[in-house]
């Protein structure tokens, strides 16, 4: 069975959460040495955001691969699988924080920035924002963590703030205002939903089970959902089961009806048909396309 790498940055053994508060490199600092290819690996609790200026290349994201269009910007929240292949000619940097501090400074000043640190994203950007805005906060981070200056972790995080303002702006990714109180609420109870779901998934729970679990109606929950997520609470749940099937038909090894019965599906016939319905694809066809399109050798 293979397993997908866990490291706190890439090719270092994953290190406690609370370790580095931020990081900040160049990307050919650690792309050139491993040949421009970063294969698929994740972060147990650090975000990635990266910066690509110019040069070519793609990003895996999950089971998905997406090409670069410099200028753009990429967002890896912590837990999605990510690998990469650069052109030698790519300039960009990569910022690496941790997850949990930066939503918990978002909870306190800017509420609506949580789903934006919570969803990976490939955002353009044009060349007059990256000029004006983006490029600033970068240097000023830069300064921040080469610096070592007194204070640099406060001032490093706030500007990591303002940097996430900024890519939400860009990617309209912010929603209509809502009371603080209520969107705090909101924030708070879609977090507990995905712990939630992370831990059941397996189980097949129906949206009842989940809203008891909150305190909430099943139709409370929908509204929730609805509003924040665009979807239902189901679809949170199949989305998390699909996404923990395609990891596991891409990266461990396992045999389809290894992996049905791992996800909780007595049936390996059911579950083909449960990931089609879900994905247009059986899990074979899927897992060949998979291998085929994701190498990154």
């Amino acid at each position: 069975m293979r397993k997908i790498p866990n490291y706190d940055l890439y090719g270092e053994s994953a290190r406690p959460p609370w370790y580095d508060a931020f990081n900040f490199e160049w990307i050919p600092e650690r792309s050139r040495p491993n040949d421009w290819h970063i294969e698929a690996h994740r972060h147990d609790a650090l975000l990635q955001i990266l910066y690509i200026r110019s040069g070519g290349g793609h990003v895996v994201i999950e089971s998905e691969k997406l090409a670069f269009e410099p200028p753009c910007v990429v967002l890896i929240p912590a837990q999605t699988v990510h690998g990469f292949a650069f052109s030698p000619d790519v300039d960009g940097l990569v910022i690496t924080a941790a997850q949990r501090a930066l939503e918990s400074i978002s909870k306190v000043v800017s509420p609506g920035l949580l789903p934006v640190l919570q969803r990976a994203a490939l955002i353009p950007v044009r060349t007059s924002a990256s000029d004006d805005t983006l490029m600033p906060l970068f240097r000023l981070l830069e300064q921040e963590y080469r610096g070592n200056a007194r204070g640099h972790i406060a001032a490093g995080m706030s500007l990591l703030i303002a940097l996430f303002v900024q890519v939400a702006r860009l990617g309209d990714a912010v929603s209509a205002p809502v009371p603080a109180a209520v969107a705090d609420r909101r924030s708070s109870q879609i977090k507990r939903l995905r712990e939630l779901v992370a831990v059941h998934f397996r189980e097949h729970r129906p949206a009842e089970f989940y809203a008891g679990k909150l305190g909430v109606t099943a139709a409370q929950l929908g509204r929730i959902c609805r509003d924040e997520l665009g979807h239902s609470p189901m679809s949170l749940v199949n989305d998390h089961l699909i996404r923990e099937a395609q990891r596991d038909l891409v990266y461990s090894g396992l045999t389809i009806k290894q992996i049905a019965h791992a996800l909780g599906f007595e049936d390996a016939a059911y579950f083909s048909r449960y990931f089609r319905k879900q994905t247009g694809a059986t899990p074979t066809e899927f897992q060949a396309a998979a291998h085929k399109d994701l190498s990154l050798s």
